[in-house]
């Protein structure tokens, strides 16, 4: 329902009156929804619908891992796709063009009889080499860790570096969805979220319908929005009817692991964020999962509360594999996030895990800056907006981290297919 500003005011004033309390918030939440949407169509204009910035040949080579020159001089032989040119003769490209020329090298590379080249050019997994899905779930169930921001640079990341990559949402809060542009009680309908594929009853459909496409060549989005609340719900009734004798499928903890083998062929890496809470929708997302990457936050109550958290899973997943599931990780690590360097206690309790973690804790770490939560404010990540929108040197400082850390992972993914 979309209300105007006249109307949203005259709600905030009556809030300030005795009314119900679902009202009242109701009439906040249409509120902010249109504020929301009025700000998408401001930000995203004309089509209301988020775009990805071209980038400069120099970001181009180093993507594809070339030189330069290399690259200008594939244009100028009309190799593979043409570059804009803007002022000046000032090439740029698309990620989609990016693509096209990793492919196109790749094909030389292998006419040449060159394997290795062709494959760091082109990182798509190859199941006859038994390189199986990597299905990374990225969790913590304490709030403000930076889970959704890491899964979302980790993703696209991913995507830039030439691998096919599904990014799900698995939080009712939607803050994924959001990062990628969708307004979720304005774009979604209903049984178009993830609990559409491993939902009990009739009405479950294949994910491949559910999937769509994002601006990011090669990342597509299983959006979320609150409907995934009722796995939460459902799951308890659906093992009710199980004792019973009533077959309602997969178990819980199968249930997303069905729904992605669907798609598996055609995707390297799936990368799930989870709800900040330890449900059966968090549960099955871990069943699911080949790798699980663990955010935390390095403030001594994070800690504290990631402590509890890897117990409550530890206590859970071993009632999942008594039952049945099986719980293989190719690897588990420990990702420190919004970290300041200069902090001393911060310093301090990094130093603490990685004395009691050992690799576990990833190498690099994703350092705090007013660049990632200055692009936040449009709904944007760093890899979106462009160096000149930032003081260079912050810019660079906080891309070099993010490329580090997802650098990191790419590597634990390749050393999991045996490269």
């Amino acid at each position: 329902m979309n209300i105007t500003a006249t109307q949203a005011r005259q709600d905030a004033g009556l809030s300030q009156t005795r009314r119900p309390a679902d009202e009242a918030i109701a009439a906040d939440a249409r509120a902010l929804s249109e504020q929301l949407k009025a700000m998408r169509e401001r930000l995203f204009a004309p089509t209301a619908m988020k775009t990805l910035r071209s980038f400069t040949s120099g970001e181009a080579a180093k993507l594809i891992g070339v030189s330069d020159g290399y690259l200008r001089q594939l244009s100028l032989a009309g190799e593979g796709p043409q570059p804009d040119t803007g002022l000046g003769g000032r090439r740029s490209y698309s990620l989609s063009d990016i693509n096209a020329l990793r492919r196109h090298l790749a094909e030389q590379a292998l006419a040449k009889g060159n394997a290795a080249k062709a494959r760091s050019y082109l990182k798509w997994r190859d199941p006859e080499a038994g390189e199986h899905l990597q299905v990374i779930s990225v969790t913590n169930f304490k709030g403000g860790s930076g889970k959704t921001t890491s899964s979302v640079h980790i993703a696209q990341y991913l995507a830039m570096t030439g691998h096919r990559v599904l990014a799900v949402d698995l939080d009712p809060q939607a803050s994924l969805s959001a990062l990628f542009g969708y307004q979720p009680e304005l774009d979604l309908t209903g049984n178009d979220t993830l609990y559409g594929a491993i939902r009990y009853d009739a009405e479950a459909r294949p994910l491949k319908d559910i999937i769509r496409k994002t601006y990011f060549d090669g990342l597509d989005l299983v959006p979320g929005n609150l409907e995934l609340q009722e796995f939460e719900h459902t799951t308890p009734q659906a093992l009710g009817a199980r004792h019973n004798g009533t077959d309602a499928g997969p178990l819980f903890f199968a249930r997303v692991q069905a729904a992605l083998a669907d798609v598996a062929d055609d995707y390297d890496v799936v990368i799930i964020d989870c709800p900040p809470q330890l449900g059966y929708l968090t549960l099955s997302a871990l069943c699911a999962s080949t790798s699980v990457v663990v955010t935390v936050h390095p403030q001594m109550l994070d800690v504290a509360s990631m402590n509890q958290f890897l117990y409550m899973t530890s206590d859970l997943l071993s009632v999942v594999r008594e039952a049945g599931g099986e719980l293989n990780f190719d690897f588990l690590r420990y990702l420190v996030t919004r970290f300041e360097p200069n902090d001393g206690p911060q310093a301090q309790i990094v130093g603490f895990m990685r004395s009691l973690f050992g690799d576990r804790v990833l190498t690099s770490a994703m350092v705090k800056s007013t660049a990632v939560s200055d692009a936040g404010l449009t709904k944007q990540t760093l890899y979106e907006v462009g160096r000149e929108n930032f003081t260079r040197a912050t810019y660079d400082r906080a891309v070099e981290s993010l490329n580090a850390v997802n650098g990191e992972i790419e590597a634990l993914i390749h050393a999991a297919w045996g490269r």
